[in-house]
């Protein structure tokens, strides 16, 4: 083993604090794959795959267009990345997946995700990244939910596996758009995951303090997000109003109908319209408004009743205001369950881990995670599949300008997952 395949802390950190001052959005993560397969080319891996092989392309929603792409790749090329990469890369089929394959055994898989958000990171003193000076360099977006972390936990967790006894085969995957609910299902239907047997998905903070751990995440929201675009006819607001067809009523009416859509005795649903427009003078017929949504419900089959509900409430209110609607999946998931099995194994390992002082087998997530297609694809198959939460104490909540991890939990991190991917390897459970 060469002593460039193991990382020590300070290394994890600081590669951690390199990808937090470049956060890019969903679909253009260029220079974070450009940096991670650079890392990765220096380990003793036995294969990388990237680019156009990970994804199902015809899977792919809501990629950016060509001029979004082109900005992101220059931010890129300006901060060092690797030019020959970001080439190969440049039509929005970032990620990777690193395999590494010690002889008879199961094949694990862990899952990490590497996109941003779309906000301005806080400047203030006392806000770490700004002390220390690993602020985002890209304004206006940042790292507010830990995805520089779960990155920097997979390296560590492939360079754990490489220096152990490990016998089967390892595969860490890097998953562009998880906050965009549109990264996961294109890997799961490129045939990346076809051989795993058991699958880990990880998730740091979820608002639970440093040193617990959740040994299985379930109750994930099935979503599907969606735009829909009203098109009418513009007309002089003053002299002619009902020449036109005001495309903002249209808009206005589908909102006020989305709430109204009945709840279901079988769980939980959810709806929001979370942005809207519409208009371009006060004294002009709109012609054109939009709504950007989603809907959830606690089972797959949930959603699809709000979703079945939503689009004919869309249609209907375009066809009340002599409109048309134009309605775009953006993303979705499936809901998802943890397996058992894989629950006890990460949970006993978890208990004899130095720094963790509280392991919960169970919690729900409250929300969305498009890893769940990659859990229901090797489940299907006859695998095993969990999501684990490993704790850290944030500043701020995930989603908020002043996000942030506590470091030391990165290693917690390293330390469990890939304990108990080798006991999973060693125990082979079905």
């Amino acid at each position: 083993m060469t002593d460039s395949a193991v990382q020590t802390d300070d290394d994890l950190r600081s590669l951690r604090r390199d990808l937090h001052r470049h956060p890019e959005p969903a679909w253009c993560e260029f220079y974070t794959t450009a940096r991670l397969i650079e890392e990765l080319r220096t380990r003793p891996i036995d294969e990388l795959h990237y680019g156009r092989e990970i994804h199902a392309a015809d899977q792919r929603l809501n990629v950016p267009d060509e001029s979004t792409r082109t900005k992101w790749l220059n931010r890129a090329r300006e901060a060092g990345a690797n030019g020959t990469i970001l080439d190969e890369i440049s039509e929005s089929f970032t990620g990777a997946v690193a395999v590494v394959d010690r002889g008879p055994g199961p094949t694990i898989a862990l899952r990490v995700d590497i996109d941003a958000l779309p906000i301005l990171e806080a400047d203030d003193a006392g806000h770490v990244p700004v002390d220390e000076g690993f602020r985002s360099e890209n304004e206006g977006y940042m790292h507010a939910c830990g995805h520089d972390a779960h990155a920097t936990i997979g390296l560590g967790v492939l360079d754990q596996i490489l220096d152990s006894d490990f016998s089967g085969t390892f595969k860490i995957i890097f998953q562009p758009s998880e906050e965009q609910i549109s990264g996961a299902k294109p890997m799961a239907e490129s045939g990346i995951i076809d051989d795993v047997d058991h699958l880990l998905a990880l998730h740091i903070g979820l608002d639970h303090p440093s040193g617990q751990v959740v040994a299985g995440i379930d109750d994930f929201l099935a979503v599907t997000q969606f735009r829909v675009d009203f098109s009418g006819e513009s007309a002089h607001a003053g002299a002619r109003p009902e020449s036109g067809a005001n495309a903002v009523q249209a808009m206005a009416a589908a909102v006020q109908n989305l709430y109204g859509i009945p709840r279901h005795s079988a769980g939980e649903t959810r709806v929001n319209a979370g942005h809207v427009g519409g208009g371009t003078a006060d004294n002009i017929v709109p012609e054109h408004a939009f709504i950007k949504g989603e809907v959830r419900g606690e089972t797959t089959e949930l959603m699809s009743y709000m979703w079945d509900h939503a689009q004919r409430i869309l249609d209907s209110a375009a066809e009340m205001h002599d409109c048309t609607a134009d309605i775009q999946m953006l993303g979705e998931a499936p809901s998802a369950e943890s397996d058992q099995q894989l629950v006890d194994i990460v949970g006993d390992v978890a208990r004899q881990t130095a720094g963790v002082d509280d392991v919960l087998e169970r919690d729900s997530l409250g929300g969305s995670e498009d890893a769940t297609f990659l859990m229901q694809h090797v489940q299907n198959q006859g695998g095993l599949a969990t999501y684990v939460g490993v704790g850290t104490d944030h500043p701020g909540g995930h989603h908020t300008p002043t996000f942030d991890v506590d470091e030391r939990d990165i290693g917690i991190a390293v330390d469990v997952l890939s304990a108990a991917i080798g006991e999973i390897a060693a125990a082979d459970p079905v």
